[in-house]
């Protein structure tokens, strides 16, 4: 019982800090310029055209027709927050940017108990104490109303599944878990790079003990198709076409091959801050515009590869250690980028050296781990990243980094063999 309570006490804490914050970057929301388009860009507008009847659709500066630019979990739940708070005004913000910090410290139930099963008691305390106390998990989720740390909350609970799923479970919970995929799926379909890797490991751990994994991966399966096919359906009824998740794939890709790396935030490339982009938007309807930007993409990795591995290089740099430039008039334009840098730095190094001490100690252990920390930011490699892209695995992250010190110091008792969650 007294576990359950320092949980609580845990989860009270990583609140009251985020609110905290909350309190002073809450007003950045309420900007009226462009519209509030600071009020969570593309989700607000398609929240607010949810709101005034229009449906799912007009995810930027007009009416511009049904959208899949977003999956729809996430505007939704705004557009909810909007009917009865009003649109973009401080209540809505306030509600909003409030659901996010309680979604960041609910993160630290699943935390403890995957760090629990994995490392032993001691590092499951520590870890969820760090998560409340975690710079990036304070912040981030009251700066911006973004779906992460709903989708950030779901793959916790997802990975502390996943590794409870090693062992014989009823197919009520493998149902629960194909359940929580699609709504993961239709929050963040991003995070599904993790499912193949993640699910095929699961599989693995069950075919090498000899126990049933063939029929409950199904049954999870078919449950995750069926929570993902009406937004399927949706999309191939406005669109014509097979539109499975979401469609700014071409968007995405063309930023990622501007041509110059001075930057890493390319937005001048897309319809938010280039006029000429934006009449092309309208003329050519959302669709069309895509398919020409990956056309752009395509052509232009052809005529430069090797300009564009290396940039995929630089990205990947950019994700696990925060470094961009320290150029003069770069840190002008990003001042807290140096000690971002060095925490960025110091939290994968550790994680690594974590994730090595369980590979050495059982490779078991470090295995769901390192296919969730390489498989879930490969397609940001490619793309175009942004700092908080990489927010949903930072409780694994943490975690390993935690389990490196305690580690280190020899305070680490070991896992006891089929720990369960209760």
């Amino acid at each position: 019982m007294q576990k359950y309570r320092e949980l609580l006490l845990i989860v009270v804490v990583a609140l009251a800090l985020r609110l905290l914050v909350m309190a002073f970057l809450y007003p950045e929301q309420l900007s009226p310029e462009r519209d509030h388009w600071k009020f969570g860009y593309e989700t607000g507008r398609i929240a607010r055209s949810i709101v005034e009847g229009k449906g799912f659709s007009n995810p930027l500066f007009e009416e511009t027709g049904p959208t899949a630019w977003m999956t729809p979990v996430y505007p939704c739940l705004v557009a909810g927050v909007f009917k009865i708070f009003g649109v973009y005004t401080k209540a809505s913000a306030l509600v909003l940017l409030s659901l996010n910090a309680l979604m960041s410290a609910l993160a630290a139930i699943p935390i403890f108990f995957f760090a629990r099963r994995s490392f032993g008691e001691r590092v499951g305390r520590w870890s969820a104490w760090t998560w409340a106390f975690f710079p990036y998990g304070i912040y981030f989720p009251v700066e911006r109303i973004w779906e992460t740390w709903l989708a950030t909350l779901l793959l916790s609970i997802l990975f502390l599944m996943a590794l409870e799923l090693e062992e014989s479970k009823p197919v009520w919970v493998w149902i629960l878990y194909g359940f929580l995929w699609g709504v993961e799926a239709l929050t963040s379909p991003s995070v599904l790079a993790v499912l193949p890797f993640l699910g095929g490991w699961t599989c693995y751990r069950l075919y090498r003990k000899r126990q049933r994994w063939f029929v409950p991966n199904v049954a999870a399966a078919l449950v995750c198709l069926a929570v993902v096919s009406p937004w399927f359906i949706r999309n191939y009824q406005v669109f014509h076409q097979f539109v499975p998740f979401r469609d700014n794939m071409g968007l995405v890709l063309r930023l990622g091959t501007k041509g110059n790396t001075s930057y890493w935030g390319v937005y001048e490339l897309g319809p938010w801050h280039n006029e000429a982009e934006w009449q092309e938007f309208k003329r050519d309807g959302e669709l069309g515009y895509m398919a020409t930007k990956k056309r752009q993409a395509v052509a232009f990795i052809k005529a430069e590869p090797g300009w564009y591995v290396w940039t995929s290089f630089r990205r990947a740099v950019f994700l696990w250690t925060g470094y961009w430039s320290l150029a003069p008039w770069y840190l002008k334009q990003e001042p807290l980028d140096p000690p971002n840098i060095l925490l960025c730095t110091s939290l994968t190094v550790l994680a690594l050296l974590g994730l090595r001490r369980a590979f050495r100690k059982d490779s078991a252990l470090g295995m769901p781990y390192a296919l969730v920390l390489f498989s879930f930011p490969l397609v940001y490699y490619i793309t175009s990243p942004e700092v908080y892209y990489r927010r949903p695995i930072d409780p694994m992250f943490v975690v390993l980094a935690v389990y490196a010190i305690v580690a280190r110091g020899k305070l680490a008792a070991p896992p006891k063999e089929g720990v369960a969650v209760p």
